[in-house]
């Protein structure tokens, strides 16, 4: 009997779909205890795929948070995100709300006088 061959990339997608789950799990969780509301564009900056894309393919982040889980459970899954994505993230949400202030201090220093009078 010959055993079935499963495919590297379809196996890679699978782990990644449940270190997705995992992964939006933390956040959401850690949003709420840290903000103690709903914030559904913090989650959204947290969990893109342009911020996992600073630590690797994104597809393989997700997919070594799912084996993770896996192999060990959730709380395992939950510290290999503190200790791997969490600090960038960290980092990140800091460079972002930096950036919004600045937005916020220019739009403030705009002069609200216009060359247009009644």
């Amino acid at each position: 009997m010959s055993e079935k061959k499963i495919d590297p990339l379809k196996q890679e997608r699978a782990e990644a779909w449940v270190g997705d789950a995992v992964l939006g799990l933390y956040v959401r969780e850690m949003i709420l205890r840290e903000d103690g509301e709903l914030a559904g564009e913090k989650f959204s900056r947290f969990t893109s795929n342009d911020l996992l894309s600073n630590i690797g393919n994104p597809t393989s982040v997700e997919a070594e948070i799912g084996r993770v889980y896996e192999d060990k459970g959730l709380q395992a899954g939950f510290n290999h995100i503190e200790a791997k994505i969490l600090p960038i993230m960290l980092k990140r949400e800091k460079s972002f709300l930096n950036a919004e202030r600045q937005r916020g201090a220019a739009k403030a220093k705009t002069s609200k006088r216009t060359r247009w009078t009644r």
